[in-house]
């Protein structure tokens, strides 16, 4: 009952707040030789009660605009306008304050876009006319015209063209198509291109005779005109209610093969293209023939509709390829059709590429149900949609390409987002990392990283409720959206929660931490493990330390939500238990037994089942073999057998299932790898045994011949024996005498080489597993080094015999990739003084290579990509002897236009990469701002963008080494037309400047107390607020002022987790973020702080962690804060440097806790220059009290608390009297604990400071300024000559920072026991 009354109270909300377009028809005409498009749209809009209807409406013409057949007043005006002045890029001066003015730009684009650019007046005289005539209609269809009426609904009339169709809608020759975009669909029809409106589409477009117009839905039928020339139009009819951001077209010559099993299935192509495709259908039909399913729509569609015992929603479904060049990106996802990059097609000789386009082409149909049909009830909600359709893949490839495929690709995605889920940029669920976000959050490396949690989060429900329960959920999700009763089609978390309780059967406390743990906050368990076997016991007792990925207090903040929770420096863990497989000489056995919550040490027992005095040792028989083995696999080996006499331990596992996304350091004996490797049959397990392995420091010949036997075992995972020629290569040393450089060269020749001549035979590769793992070898052996950092002689030689003598005759399959694998190797070849003599021959080879792929291009360009690549990698190694202008020569042609644009592409990253490292970064910022400016393609402009981001991400220096031209260039893209057709480019962009400023590439964490500064939001929403009065739902709330300091105390909260100081970053792909913060304030704030012109001294405080505990970081301080942002650095006066370390000798459990008393820090003050004499003080700290100051504005509090990164501080004068000092002594041991009394004193204080304050400054005394530095500006905050630190007990160290200004004569701090610090400060005149 409650469920349907709080939905139909959303729904009136709906309908009074905002319009609602319930239908909308569009017709379009498009002339492709002179690239025009030009037609009408209807919509049927329920209109609010402000009489206003707001819609989207980019790079269009509006003609005319009529409601209901009458001429409306409307008001039009685009959200991107072109700006150009060089005032408006005057305070860049480094990289820091160039990451703030592109934060500036790209928030007030995104905000802009949000708001409805296309205003429509409904007039009452309108109105009622348009009532009547509606309930006369419905009178006589026999309808109740009430309802409706009181809905409002008027039929807006809008004819239009599109002025530019370079956004959301593209030509190229005689092709037109569309992409998807965020918030692009209004770029080529008027729309509400929001998430949460919804509606049928009706689609006409009328096109020349010889072209074929693809869109969404039912194609109804075709009507030829009598024009001359004839054009032909195409009916389309959506009858499912979908975003604005579905609504798809391509126009072109496609060549159209219908699937012969099924008439609801299309495949679409260029003619250019059409012998790949019949490739692609018959090779599917032909291969999966024995499951009755169709591949890649109805083979793997067929699939998801068993799983989910449903229909495909739509009527039909159409899949069209469209060149590369052309394309935005490889998948382009729309209601009932997928636009997809003719890349993925293949020839039926290719081989490599089969596996990757399977799995897309089996995801963009997935996302039909969940993304397309099924939508995100919220921006929170997104990550739900996007994950099921993931497991739906997950699903498709166990089924059809085996369970190890499914199981290793979960394993690898797993390890990358416990290297990269520590920040909250990676939050699944929460309004900071996706609502205020605008929808980047799925764009980039973050973006993938959200992909895969939310996969391994939904499968590890499914493991704790099981495969059955977990697909009810589905068939009642699809079941439930299928109900014609239902209005929306949409997802909740909160409803999948309910489900997986009452589906599912998960306990309720269960996942009421689960969801919180998981899908709310970020940061993976990180276990390290360790065991020791009792023989007297027979038991194992094992130790487990348990951290996390993310720091623990950002972590908490998200789960707790509440800046001053009593639980936020507690460990707050993860639910459910994880378990630990055994092996022992019996059997297997599963040990549920380790909590992921509680103490973070834990100790464990696990009884063993094994009786260790029935097992006795038995001398090997005559038979067996050198190595302890014999024919009969069963047998074990030697070692086993002596090792056994010891303990009945085989090899021990973790989390063997996967049912966690933890990081797992599991230590055990050398053999039990082994055994591990050699026994256990799941790929997982296998790949950690190869990965420990390789990294141990002292290698044996047991773990070489373990490695080599495995990569031997043709039964064994292809994927995994690859991962085991790379381990060879790995502990190929003079220390191993190279034994994994002969193991692989003497497999491969194995089954390459002929042995009566020694020489390579003609390829054959029918085995696909033996291929794959042949194919990486050369590469492995290119990256054995020896001694001196060289590659041995014998493997260059190698290489050049196999590149010599590869003959592909007589082979069935294309050797392209083969070749192109052979080429990288070169690549990755050191050459040293002996075998710098094959260099010559090596180049030959490659330069016959680029010939013949010139006159026979290969597939894809694959071949010259890698020989361009390998030349790059070359020219660096040997910079000193290989003239670079030479090689640039060598690449540059490979740029021209009429290249294959992945050569293009590549060439264009081979010369960023030598400007690089021959120049540094700005000459490569301003090559690739050249590179991007000619580049035609949008696909080509993001991959320049993302290899540059790269550069930026290697780059060592300081700002100081990039210029100021290069930084007003990227801004000046980054507010440009071109980054606004390109919402990737856009995206990347913004991301390489604030990389440069050392901070992560995402907009969580960006400060939004300024980002209007540089915008154009105000004058949009002004021209709403005056001329229509929209409501505040329709425009986003304008960006508080910045919190202006007051003279007496700052209150700073340190609770929200910024990425950029306080969280680590991902080691993949993601820059190391600075710890210095740029920073940022204006002249009203320094003037409210202090009421005086002149320059005041500046005061940076740092604090450094201690050794002695690991969660010290945490606690860091970093306080610096000058008086305004618009004074330059050598006018700010004098500075001084402060460090606070944590003593080296105290206490782990005194330095993790902060809310324990005796946690005491020392300070040291460098030298501080005043107008006086050398001043020495003493001042004693102790943080064993904290002072948590009321809160008065709420906004405000939020504002801080999203920047401040300080701990709660309450400073006040350290100077009195014996007898005060025994008295406080006294209240403290009399009234140490009530709160009261404490409360009662710092109002007191407080009184007495302010009396002491306005005397001061009635007497005009100067006072000196401490500058405290936090991200949202800077906060001058008057102090006077001496200062002590208290820490309130009791409290969490989430508290608010308070700075307040004393005299030298105010109260010491409580507690005598802690150390006095000794603090000079040297004095130097000021800067006048």
């Amino acid at each position: 009952m409650a469920k349907p009354r709080k939905q139909k109270n959303e729904d009136q909300k709906a309908e009074t707040s905002e319009a609602l377009v319930r239908h909308q028809k569009l017709c379009l005409s498009i002339d492709v030789d002179r690239r025009l498009i030009y037609g009408y749209t209807e919509l049927e809009v329920a209109v609010p009660d402000s009489g206003v209807i707001g819609l989207h409406a980019d790079n269009l013409g509006i003609e005319s605009v009529s409601v209901d057949g009458l001429p409306a007043q409307y008001e039009h005006f685009p959200h991107y306008k072109n700006v150009e002045s060089d005032e408006r890029w005057s305070t860049v001066s480094s990289a820091s304050s160039a990451a703030d003015v592109a934060s500036s730009i790209y928030i007030s684009s995104l905000e802009r876009e949000m708001v409805p650019n296309l205003l429509i007046m409904c007039s009452k005289d309108v109105e009622v006319v348009g009532n009547e005539q509606q309930a006369e209609q419905r009178l006589d269809n026999g309808s109740q015209p009430s309802t409706e009426s009181k809905q409002n609904v008027r039929l807006v009339h809008i004819d239009y063209w599109v002025e530019k169709t370079g956004t959301g809608i593209h030509f190229a020759d005689t092709l037109l198509h569309t992409d998807s975009q965020i918030r692009r669909a209004c770029c080529w029809f008027p729309c509400m291109d929001i998430t949460s409106q919804r509606c049928c589409y009706d689609l006409e477009f009328t096109v020349p005779q010889d072209l074929v117009a693809v869109s969404n839905g039912t194609l109804l039928y075709q009507v030829l005109s009598k024009d001359d020339p004839p054009r032909k139009t195409y009916v389309y009819r959506l009858s499912v209610p979908v975003i604005a951001q579905w609504i798809s077209l391509a126009v072109g010559p496609f060549e159209i093969l219908p699937d012969r099993h099924s008439g609801l299935l299309s495949h679409l192509c260029l003619p250019s293209h059409l012998t790949k495709l019949h490739n692609i259908v018959g090779f599917f039909h032909s291969t999966f023939r024995f499951y009755l399913f169709v591949l890649f729509c109805f083979i793997f569609g067929s699939h998801f509709e068993d799983y989910l015992a449903s229909s495909f929603p739509f009527g039909s479904y159409k899949q069209v390829f469209i060149a590369p060049e052309m394309a935005i990106s490889s998948l382009s996802l729309g209601a009932s059709m997928g636009i997809f990059s003719a890349q993925i097609l293949y020839e039926e000789k290719v081989i490599d590429q089969t596996i990757d386009t399977r799995i897309k082409l089996a995801y963009a149909l997935a996302r039909q149900w969940f993304g397309v049909y099924i939508t995100a009830e919220a921006p929170n909600d997104e990550w739900l949609l996007d994950g099921l359709a993931g497991f739906l893949t997950d699903s498709c490839i166990k089924r059809f390409l085996g369970n190890n495929e499914a199981r290793y690709r979960r394993y690898k995605a797993n390890c990358a987002v416990c290297k990269a889920d520590d920040t909250g940029a990676t939050a699944l669920s929460s309004s900071a990392a996706c609502k205020n976000l605008y929808g980047t959050q799925c764009i980039g490396l973050y973006g993938k990283i959200r992909s895969w949690k939310s996969v391994a989060v939904l499968q590890m429900l499914e493991k704790q409720m099981g495969p059955e329960s977990f697909r009810k959920i589905l068939q009642m999700i699809v079941f439930r959206a299928q109900d014609a009763t239902r209005s929306l089609r949409t997802l909740s978390t909160k409803e999948f929660r309910h489900f997986a309780n009452k589906v599912g059967n998960l306990e309720r406390p269960f996942l009421k931490e689960f969801f919180p743990r998981w899908v709310g906050s970020f940061g993976c368990p990180v276990l390290r493990m360790g065991f020791s076997y009792n023989k007297r016991k027979n038991m194992v007792e094992m130790a487990v330390l348990r951290g996390c990925t993310a720091s623990s207090n950002s972590t908490a903040y998200v789960l707790n939500g509440n800046p001053d929770s009593d639980n936020r420096e507690g460990d707050v863990g993860w639910p459910g238990m994880m378990s630990i497989r055994v092996h022992e000489i019996d059997g297997m056995y599963d040990h549920p037994i380790l909590p992921m919550a509680g103490e973070a040490w834990q100790l464990l027992e696990i009884q063993c089942h094994s009786k260790l005095a029935a097992k006795r040792f038995q001398k090997p028989k005559k038979g067996t073999k050198p190595d302890g083995s014999d024919d009969n696999g069963d047998v074990l080996p030697t070692m086993d057998m002596l090792s056994n006499a010891e303990s009945p331990l085989l090899w021990l596992r973790a989390d063997p299932e996967m049912e966690y996304l933890a990081e797992i350091h599991f230590n055990q004996p050398i053999q039990m790898w082994i055994n591990q490797l050699e026994k256990d049959k799941d790929v997982v397990a296998q790949a950690q045994s190869i990965a420990t392995l390789q990294a141990l420091p002292q290698l044996s010949f047991s773990v070489v011949n373990a490695l080599n036997n495995f990569l031997n075992d043709s039964k064994a995972f292809w994927r995994v024996r690859i991962e085991a020629a790379f381990a060879l290569a790995n502990t190929a040393s003079e220390e191993t005498d190279f034994a994994g450089l002969q193991h692989l060269i003497k497999f491969y020749k194995s089954r390459r080489f002929d042995a009566n001549i020694g020489l390579p035979r003609p390829n054959d590769f029918h085995d696909f597993a033996e291929y794959f793992v042949l194919e990486a070898i050369p590469y492995a052996i290119a990256m054995v080094r020896a001694a001196d950092k060289k590659s041995p002689r014998e493997a260059v030689e190698f290489v050049l015999q196999l590149l010599k003598y590869n003959d592909n005759t007589g082979n069935a399959y294309s050797d392209v990739f083969w070749l192109a694998a052979l080429v990288q190797s070169i690549g990755e070849l050191e050459f040293g003084q002996q075998s710098i003599l094959f260099l010559s021959s090596l180049l030959k080879r490659i330069d016959r290579l680029l010939q013949f792929d010139r006159l026979m291009p290969s597939y894809n360009g694959i071949l010259t990509i890698s020989c361009i690549r390998s030349l790059t990698q070359i020219a660096l190694k040997l910079s000193g002897f290989i003239p670079i202008d030479r090689v640039f020569e060598l690449v540059r042609p490979f740029r021209c236009l009429k290249a294959m644009w992945q050569v293009r592409i590549e060439a264009s990253r081979s010369l960023l990469d030598l400007e690089f490292h021959c120049k540094g970064i700005d000459d490569a910022l301003s090559l690739f701002i050249k590179f991007l400016e000619e580049e035609p393609s949008l696909r080509g402009q993001v991959k320049l963008a993302v290899h540059t981001m790269r550069l930026c991400q290697i780059r060592g220096g300081s700002e100081s080494d990039i210029k100021r031209e290069s930084l007003v260039a990227l801004l000046g893209l980054l507010d440009s037309y071109m980054a606004f057709n390109n919402v990737f480019l856009r995206h990347h962009l913004f991301c390489i400047l604030q990389i440069l400023a050392g901070r992560p590439p995402t907009l969580y964490g960006v400060p939004r107390d300024q980002m209007h500064q540089f915008g154009q939001t105000e004058t949009s929403v002004g021209r709403i607020n005056e001329s229509l009065a929209l409501e505040k739902e329709t425009i986003p709330p304008a960006m508080e002022p910045p919190i202006e300091a007051s003279k007496e105390a700052v209150e700073v909260s340190k609770d929200v987790p910024e990425p950029s100081t306080e969280v680590p970053q991902p080691s993949i792909d993601v820059p190391q973020p600075s710890k210095e913060i740029p920073p940022e304030a204006s002249k009203e704030t320094d003037t409210a702080s202090n009421g005086y012109e002149r320059k005041m001294p500046v005061f940076k405080i740092r604090v450094k962690p201690s050794a002695a505990s690991s969660r010290a970081e945490t606690d860091n301080l970093t306080i610096e804060k000058s008086q305004g942002t618009h004074h330059h650095e050598n006018d700010r006066g004098a500075s001084s440097s402060v460090s606070v370390d944590a003593p080296p000798h105290q206490h782990v459990e005194e330095i993790n806790s902060s809310n324990e008393r005796g946690s005491h820090m020392t300070a040291s003050i460098g030298s501080a220059k005043v107008d006086e004499l050398v001043k020495e003080l003493q001042c004693t700290a102790e943080s064993s009290k904290v002072t948590v100051p009321p809160q008065h504005d709420d906004r405000d509090d939020l504002d801080l608390q999203r920047y401040a990164s300080l701990q709660s501080l309450s400073v006040v004068g350290p100077n009195s009297s014996g007898k005060e000092k025994d008295k406080k002594e006294k209240e403290k041991k009399r009234k140490r604990n009530d709160p009261e009394h404490l409360k009662k004193k710092r109002l007191k204080k407080e009184r007495r400071q302010k009396e002491k304050e306005l005397a001061k400054v009635i007497s005009g005394e100067p006072t000196v300024t401490l500058a405290a530095e936090s991200l949202d500006g800077k906060l001058d905050v008057p102090i006077v000559k001496a200062a002590m630190v208290q820490v309130k007990p009791g409290e969490s160290s989430g508290s608010k920072l308070v700075i307040k200004r004393f005299d030298t004569k105010a109260e010491p701090s409580e507690g005598s026991s802690a150390p006095k610090l000794k603090i000079k400060i040297k004095n130097r005149t000021l800067n006048k």
